[in-house]
């Protein structure tokens, strides 16, 4: 029996557990993956803890942004072949029928498996994934950038695009994180100016490097005057993980500006003055991650060099540690296990 590493949630709350277990075997529709990389996320914070309203059943193994080479295919796959390269994302399957995925919405689908939450995902040497589900990784796109891609790039690709941003307008991006500095740099893509704001000037000043027009340190200035000086927000996209924030992108806004949430903070509750929504025209729209079609084009887009990924060379076996660094705000955007 061959036997692989992987990183263990053994308990919701409790420390990650580095173990020896079986490789899996792929079953109807499945592929097994051999990993490469596979990126750390926030989410797979909250996962091992047991943040959200809906909790994962520990033992499980965490991972979203996992990239590597298809190994063995299992009965019915038709999709992808031995020796391709794939991604495995946050969306590890939906139903395929339902009136959300019928519709280009797979991510609202209600019978969806998730990576690394609800079926076991990348932070080990295999991983099974759904034939159906992963996505190629185009020759140009390396591995070790091809991961946060395939979470953090797909995840801020999409708000953007729901965002309706038109080419002139301002955006302001809540956190330059693992997610913010990708954000950024779609919003650019799409043709707005872009405020970053953030409470690290080593992030300001990363954000500065990627194209953002203005930057704003929340910790020692109001974001919100600071912001409305520049003109205010046509949107803000809050990644930060704080209701505050979200409540500062909001009031960032101007007439008919639409906030888009993002991050998704143990302490779901922020407050919205209604009088303002209704007299200045303002949205929320809630965006969660992208569907396949967004991840191919954000492939698509890093192979055409649009866009830069900044992560930094982790492993395994130092998870524990990695989870701290991202906690304490130690982290310049991305972490990525390699393999």
């Amino acid at each position: 029996m061959r036997t692989m590493k992987a990183a263990i949630v053994p308990e919701l709350g409790a420390k990650l557990e580095i173990r020896e277990v079986p490789v899996p075997e792929p079953g109807p529709g499945q592929v097994l993956i051999r990993m490469q990389a596979s990126g750390l996320c926030h989410t797979d914070i909250h996962a091992a803890a047991g943040d959200w309203p809906v909790k994962p059943n520990p033992p499980f193994i965490p991972g979203h942004e996992g990239v590597g080479i298809i190994e063995e295919t299992g009965p019915g796959t038709s999709l992808h072949k031995v020796g391709d390269r794939v991604a495995i994302a946050w969306l590890g399957k939906a139903c395929g029928q339902c009136s959300y995925c019928i519709d280009g919405w797979e991510t609202l689908c209600e019978s969806q498996e998730n990576s690394g939450y609800s079926i076991d995902g990348a932070w080990a040497e295999y991983a099974l994934a759904f034939d159906s589900h992963v996505v190629t990784v185009p020759e140009a796109v390396s591995s070790f950038d091809a991961a946060p891609l395939a979470c953090a790039g797909v995840t801020t690709f999409k708000a953007v695009k729901v965002s309706k941003i038109q080419p002139g307008e301002t955006a302001v991006i809540f956190g330059v994180g693992g997610l913010g500095h990708l954000g950024l740099q779609y919003a650019r893509e799409f043709g707005g100016r872009v405020i970053a704001v953030d409470i690290e000037d080593s992030k300001l000043d990363l954000a500065r490097q990627l194209g953002a027009d203005h930057v704003v340190n929340a910790r020692t200035t109001d974001p919100v005057e600071a912001i409305r000086e520049l003109g205010g927000a046509d949107v803000a996209i809050s990644l930060a993980t704080s209701p505050r924030a979200f409540e500062q992108a909001f009031g960032s806004l101007r007439r008919g500006g639409r906030l888009v949430c993002v991050a998704l903070p143990a302490d779901d509750k922020m407050t919205v003055p209604i009088f303002d929504t209704v007299i200045s025209g303002k949205s929320i729209i809630g965006s969660i991650v992208g569907t396949r079609k967004d991840l191919a084009d954000v492939f698509a887009l890093h192979a055409a060099g649009r866009t830069k990924v900044i992560a930094q060379e982790r492993h395994l076996d130092d998870v524990n540690v990695c989870i701290e660094e991202v906690l304490a705000g130690q982290v310049p955007a991305r972490l990525v296990f390699t393999f």
